[in-house]
């Protein structure tokens, strides 16, 4: 590359001036706007050039970004709609629940949590190994009748919002992910192997959040009675109607929820993601410890 002449010397060469000293000619542009930058107004970057504007322009944005506010869980702050997550989980639910109930009945035995194990010839279901594994997450979604249905959406409606907003879309994802399905890993390891497992529903995840909440309240030093009132209702309905409802999801849901949900909500800040990807690592790898140990204990 030639020098650019500084006095305007070298005028009808058919260069541009430079945007912020137009009588000084150049061939070099700026890799981010496209800008004609003069020596002085050249600002190297990992390739080519910047100009002063594009510079500082993208201080400014890093700057705001770091300015952004942010919940205690490290989440920034919602401006727009802040339980997408809980719609898109409420949307996905319904719309299982109707192709098992109606539009195609058969998936209803191929997603739900079944296992079987009476004698070391015979396993049905998850008791089969991990290529049967997969019904721990897709029995999330599945439900038995239309009152079931209605009231784990209701529930997931009211304790999702609040939740997502503090933890940010992701972290939420993960959590009720990972308490539904230590749910129904410990419903799992709980179950003798010659008796029959047959669960379905969002039961575990709900109760994860209801877990998560409880932490919520006492990290906010929010007044736990009520939730501490709802989590007793709660449980005391499983226990009481367990040939309805699998309380053996519901506690471990609850278990690992909170958990997950501690680890995330007091992670310090410095260590933020790294103390909040171990809990959601802890809550997984706890559920593959129910699944190995339950299995190893099946007969044969």
């Amino acid at each position: 590359m030639r020098p650019t002449p500084a006095d305007g010397q070298g005028a009808g060469s058919g260069l541009p001036g430079c945007y912020r000293h137009p009588e000084r000619e150049t061939g070099v542009r700026c890799t981010r706007c496209g800008h004609p930058v003069c020596p002085e107004c050249m600002v190297p970057a990992a390739v080519g050039f910047q100009c002063p504007d594009c510079v500082h322009g993208a201080a400014a944005r890093e700057e705001r970004a770091r300015q952004q506010p942010r919940t205690s869980a490290g989440a920034l702050l919602a401006l727009g709609d802040g339980a997408l997550v809980t719609k898109v989980l409420i949307g996905i639910n319904l719309l299982v629940f109707l192709l098992t109930q109606y539009l195609a009945p058969a998936l209803f035995d191929d997603l739900a949590l079944r296992s079987l194990a009476p004698v070391p010839w015979v396993r049905i279901g998850v008791a089969e190994g991990p290529e049967q594994w997969y019904r721990l997450g897709t029995a999330m979604f599945v439900h038995g009748g239309l009152l079931h249905v209605a009231m784990n959406m209701f529930s997931l409606w009211v304790l999702g919002p609040q939740l997502e907003r503090v933890l940010g879309r992701l972290r939420f994802l993960a959590l009720y992910v990972v308490s539904g399905l230590a749910g129904n890993a410990f419903a799992y390891l709980l179950t003798p192997s010659n008796q029959w497992l047959n669960s379905v529903g969002a039961s575990g995840a709900i109760f994860g959040l209801l877990g998560a909440t409880a932490v919520l309240f006492r990290v906010t030093r929010t007044p736990m009675q009520p939730v501490i009132a709802l989590l007793v209702v709660n449980l005391v309905l499983s226990f009481s109607l367990h040939d309805i409802l699998d309380w053996r999801a519901h506690v471990g849901g609850l278990v690992v929820g909170a958990a997950v949900a501690a680890g995330m909500m007091y992670a310090p800040r410095e260590r933020r993601n790294l103390v909040q990807g171990l809990a959601v690592a802890g809550g997984l790898a706890a559920v593959l410890l129910m699944l190995l140990v339950g299995t190893a204990r099946l007969p044969g």
